[in-house]
């Protein structure tokens, strides 16, 4: 029945209203795609961006002193609710920061007339405090906060407790003792003590026994006399090791090593003090490898060990340079941040890793007396005078910085600046290394040697399918090779990291006898086939002929197997993998990058091939019949009509390839070994940001530095995608604009 015009009307406007449809649902999905893109932007943004964040200082209680003691030391409690202050006249004043009050003061229980002559700090997060007296004793204490509960009420309770028991330790028969330093240890402690009456220093070791009969500990003292110092002795520091001692005399530091208390010696001599300028305190970083020294002129220069001919040395690493003229510093308890006060009450606050000035305020009027951190590094108590001064610290994120994260670092006891990427560790004073570029580097070598392996594979059988291949075997071959694609990533890596890595290592001849012998084996085998009959070559045999290489390569890649142990006894003398080792000096591991490039490579191909082929495919068959009508031969034709033509989506397979493999995580992740190093050694392993990523965001703790940077990593990883894939379709435009005419 012939249709009506008002049935033609009704179809057309159906179709209209299809077509409309259809035109906003997909302009309605592209930005769908552009609107999630902008938001996984902007939230790698957000939880990046704290990190870049500087330190802050928000005071919350200052009192003024009424007595006229010296400080000996200031501290806080774990949970910043009491600030306490140990003074040379033997209190321990307790001041709540909740009241903003003088809580309570206990007292060491001193003799009548005992005065404070010396005194010193352990580390600080052992907090203990030693007092000697004019009397030859010193009494360490430690201030101590115990928590109850009455009534379901957190209440803390502050307390003294005395290490080494509640009775003083008699160090010196002979009157006071004018210098003394101290650490206390599982095992034992050392006191480091001179008496005033001359530049001698005694060692005394008190090494605990446990009573077999009584169970009682029981203290066991050695003395020793150390090598004298000739200066007057300014300052002395010994680390928590017990091992080495730092003596400030004469603007030097001479550091002697106290391990054998039988036979102490001078390691070294530095001179730390900048160009007319006195030395004007030192101090220890936390986890004790590095030395502080800070001038009068403001400068304050790390010095650490690093090995050298005449064994490990101490070295100038680095300098931080403050507003004013430095007088005190204090170190965190855990994290490499220290801070300086200023004779004109200027605060400054730096990280020794990052070579970040974090913060510079002045808070007081005069000069900065004492300083100290809290337990946890969020708080800061400070006096200047008989004015004292708690300030909430908000300095979350100080190891990274844009030097820390793309430039060389020189970390604690390496030889020299480099790239590291260590983010955790078994020590709580671990020095966190977050360098991207080992990362980065790692993504990039096993993107290349991925596409070294893939891209001439990939396009070549991509060309020869969609051009020369007869149309029966194309039918089977294209999707064939697609459906790789659909191989679980996992799958190439457990096989990549438990089957071929144990492979390739006891196989390595033959591999390599594989990358010769297999193109010259297709190179013989089409020579061959072109010098057969014509009549065997136009048979069905002809439309096949790619299928017949099959058995050749299989027997051909057997042959070279089979061939690896002998070759591997004749040439490397039965070892393979010590040869490359010992002979070439190359380090070889199993799990490499060669292992990585041929797994990633099977799950690349297919992504080139299959856009590749189609580019190929579709270039119009009058171009092609044309150039071989004006006389053009086929490889001519293919060279300068079809791959010129076909180059945009070419240079797109290649790019989505470079894509997938820059982003592939589960091949590296379970072929690589995971090493963040930077060689381009093929047969050493690497780290990836992707795979980073997939190892430690599990073990990260929210919001830490380490999980902040682990975005930072997929942020890195996003704009580098988005970048590259950025500049490649600009690429891929022009090369259509300019072969589009053809």
């Amino acid at each position: 029945m012939e249709q009506t015009i008002a049935d033609k009307y009704r179809a057309s406007h159906r179709r209209l209203i299809k077509d409309r449809a259809a035109k906003y649902g997909v302009t309605a999905g592209g930005v769908m795609v552009l609107i999630a893109l902008l938001l996984i932007f902007f939230y790698l943004l957000y939880v990046v961006a704290p990190v870049f964040r500087g330190a802050t200082l928000t005071p919350t209680f200052q009192t003024t002193l009424t007595d006229s003691s010296e400080t000996v030391k200031l501290g806080t409690d774990e949970q910043k609710e009491y600030v306490y202050r140990i003074t040379t006249s033997g209190e321990i004043q307790f001041f709540s920061l909740t009241t903003n009050n003088l809580a309570s003061t206990l007292a060491i229980p001193m003799a009548e007339g005992e005065t404070v002559t010396a005194f010193a700090q352990s580390q600080p997060a052992a907090r203990s405090t030693a007092l000697a007296t004019n009397t030859g004793q010193v009494w360490v204490v430690q201030p101590d906060f115990a928590v109850s509960y009455p009534n379901d009420v957190r209440t803390i309770t502050p307390q003294l407790r005395y290490p080494l028991g509640s009775e003083p330790l008699q160090l010196s028969e002979s009157g006071a003792v004018e210098r003394l330093v101290f650490e206390a240890g599982e095992e034992g402690s050392t006191f480091i003590w001179g008496d005033g009456q001359s530049q001698k220093l005694t060692l005394t070791r008190m090494a605990a026994e446990v009573d077999f009969l009584t169970d009682e500990v029981v203290w066991e003292r050695s003395d020793a006399e150390l090598p004298q110092i000739i200066e007057p002795i300014q300052k002395l520091l010994l680390t928590p090791d017990q091992i080495r001692l730092f003596v400030l005399a004469g603007n030097r530091i001479t550091v002697l090593n106290v391990e054998d208390a039988d036979a102490p010696f001078v390691e070294q001599v530095l001179e730390a003090a900048e160009d007319g300028a006195k030395i004007a305190d030192i101090e220890l970083l936390a986890g004790a490898s590095s030395l502080l020294v800070s001038n009068d002129n403001g400068i304050i220069s790390q010095w650490f060990q690093v090995p050298s001919d005449k064994g490990r040395r101490f070295q100038r690493i680095r300098d931080f340079e403050t507003d004013g003229t430095s007088h005190t510093m204090a170190s965190e308890f855990f994290r490499k941040s220290f801070v300086t006060g200023g004779d004109n009450g200027q605060v400054t606050l730096f990280y020794t890793t990052s070579e970040n000035k974090l913060l510079s305020e002045s808070l007081f009027n005069q000069r900065v007396d004492a300083m100290a951190f809290s337990p946890r590094g969020n708080g800061l108590v400070m006096q200047s005078g008989n004015e004292l001064r708690f300030a909430e610290l908000e300095n979350a994120h100080p190891e990274v910085s844009w030097s820390a994260l793309w430039q060389k670092v020189w970390y604690e006891g390496y030889p020299e600046p480099t790239y590291v990427w260590q983010s955790t560790s078994g020590s709580d004073d671990f020095e966190a290394k977050l360098s991207l570029m080992p990362l980065a580097f790692g993504t990039l070598k096993a993107a290349l040697y991925a596409m070294l392996f893939a891209t001439p594979l990939a396009l070549a059988g991509a060309i020869y399918t969609a051009y020369f291949m007869s149309s029966k075997v194309r039918a089977v071959v294209k999707p064939t090779i697609e459906i790789m694609e659909a191989l679980p990533t996992v799958i190439l890596g457990f096989l990549a990291g438990l089957w071929l890595a144990p492979l390739v290592e006891t196989n390595l001849p033959g591999i390599f006898m594989l990358l010769i012998s297999l193109p010259s084996a297709v190179l013989l085998a089409a020579f061959i086939w072109h010098k057969l009959p014509q009549d065997i070559r136009n048979s069905r045999w002809g439309e096949m002929r790619e299928l017949l290489l099959v058995p050749v390569l299989l027997l051909v890649g057997w042959g070279a197997m089979a061939l690896s142990p002998a070759v591997e006894l004749v040439l490397m003398g039965g070892d393979a993998r010590g040869f490359v080792t010992n002979e070439l000096g190359i380090t070889f591991d199993q799990r490499n990058a060669l292992v990585v490039g041929i797994a990633m490579g099977f799950a690349v191909i297919p992504t080139i091939f299959s856009i590749a082929e189609d580019a190929v495919f579709s270039v119009p068959r009058h171009l092609i019949n044309g150039s071989l009508a004006l006389g053009a031969t086929t490889w001519q034709t293919l060279t300068r009509v079809v791959m010129l033509t076909a180059s945009p989506g070419i240079f797109s397979a290649v790019m989505m390839g470079v894509g997938r493999a820059v982003g592939e995580t589960m091949i590296v992740l379970m072929a690589t070994g995971n090493t963040p190093l930077m060689e381009w050694n093929i047969f050493e392993g690497m780290r990836t940001l992707s795979a980073n990523i997939a190892v430690e965001m599990p073990e990260s703790a929210i919001g830490s530095s380490h999980y902040r940077v682990l975005f930072l990593t997929a942020f890195v990883l996003f704009i580098f995608t988005f970048v590259f894939n950025t500049i490649a379709e600009f690429v891929r435009q022009r090369l259509r604009d300019k072969y589009s005419s053809l």
